[in-house]
C-alpha cells in the first residue's frame, strides 16, 4: 500500500465524491436527455448526464489526490505518480436511467498493485451507499454487510447481464436454457455495480456477466469480497468479448461456477 494512503479515508473521500455526483444525476433523472450518443454499438449509450458526472468526480478527486491516476468510463485517464489509481463509472445504468428505470448507481474505486483498495457504490435513488476498504469489511449506510452460507443452487436467486455486442448477446442468451431450471429465478436488473452491492447485501444470492470493464466492477467486486463473498473471473468462450465475472457466497461459487460454464 502507498504510504499515507489509508484505505479507510480514501473509502470516505470516495464516499463523499459519489454522493455529490448521485446529486447532479438525480437532479436531471426522469427530465428530457441532452448529449445523448452511441458508443460501441447503437444500444451502448452516454449521455450528458454521464459526462458531467465524470467531470465532477474527476475534479473532486483531482482536487484532493492531484498524485493519483484515473481510469474514467467516459474518457479521463491519467497515470499519476502516487501508485494508486482511481477507477470511476460515473452512471452504471445509463440506459435505465435513460429511460426512467430507478436503478442506476454511481461507482468508484481506488486501487494499487495489489488491486482495488477501497470504493463505493452510491444508488441516489433510494439514498444507499455501499462501501468497503481492504481488511476492513463492508458496509451499506454504516450497516456491516456479512455474508452467510448462500442457499442450494436450485433455490439461490440469481442476477446477470447482458452485452452490447450482438454475438456476445447471442452466447448469452444460448446459455440461458441451461441455467433458469437450475436455480430460483434469474433478474436482470441492468446496473452491473449494484448487481454486485447487492450480492455483498444478500438481496441476491449470486451474480455473473462478461465483459464487465474495469469501471463496471472495481468497487463491487471489492464490496463481496470484503463482506465474505466470492468473486471470479472465469475465461471468455470462444470469440467471446471478454472473461465472466463470477459473485456469490463462498458456499455457492462452485456450484454457479460449473453451471455457468456448462450453460
Amino acid at each position: 500500500m502507498v504510504s499515507g494512503a489509508e484505505p479507510a479515508a480514501l473509502r470516505v473521500l470516495a464516499g463523499a465524491v459519489a454522493r455529490r455526483a448521485g446529486a447532479l444525476l438525480l437532479e436531471r433523472f426522469g427530465t428530457p436527455a441532452r448529449g445523448v450518443e452511441a458508443k460501441s454499438s447503437r444500444t451502448d449509450l452516454v449521455s450528458d448526464a454521464d459526462r458531467d458526472a465524470e467531470e465532477l468526480i474527476v475534479s473532486a478527486l483531482r482536487a484532493a489526490r492531484p498524485g493519483d491516476g484515473l481510469l474514467g468510463e467516459e474518457g479521463a485517464g491519467s497515470r499519476g505518480t502516487s501508485g494508486l489509481r482511481w477507477v470511476i463509472d460515473p452512471l452504471d445504468g445509463t440506459t435505465n436511467f435513460l429511460w426512467g428505470i430507478p436503478q442506476w448507481a454511481v461507482s468508484i474505486a481506488v486501487e494499487d498493485q495489489d488491486g482495488p483498495l477501497a470504493g463505493v457504490v452510491f444508488d441516489p435513488c433510494r439514498g444507499e451507499l455501499f462501501g468497503a476498504a481492504r481488511g476492513d469489511g463492508a458496509d451499506l449506510d454504516g450497516a456491516v454487510l456479512r455474508l452467510g452460507d448462500g442457499p442450494p443452487l436450485a433455490e439461490a436467486l440469481i442476477a446477470t447481464g447482458f452485452n452490447y455486442d450482438r454475438g456476445e448477446r447471442e452466447r448469452q442468451a444460448g446459455r440461458m436454457p441451461g441455467v433458469i431450471p437450475a436455480v430460483r429465478d434469474i433478474r436482470r436488473m441492468g446496473a452491473a455495480a449494484l448487481d454486485l452491492a447487492w450480492v455483498a447485501a444478500g438481496r441476491v444470492d449470486g451474480y455473473f456477466e462478461t465483459g464487465l470493464q474495469p469501471w463496471d466492477r472495481a468497487a463491487g467486486a471489492l464490496i463481496v469480497a470484503e463482506a465474505g463473498g466470492v468473486v471470479r473471473e472465469l475465461p471468455a468462450s470462444p470469440g467471446g468479448v471478454g472473461p465472466c465475472t463470477l459473485a456469490a457466497p463462498a458456499s455457492l461459487a462452485e456450484a454457479l461456477e460449473d453451471l455457468v460454464r456448462g450453460g
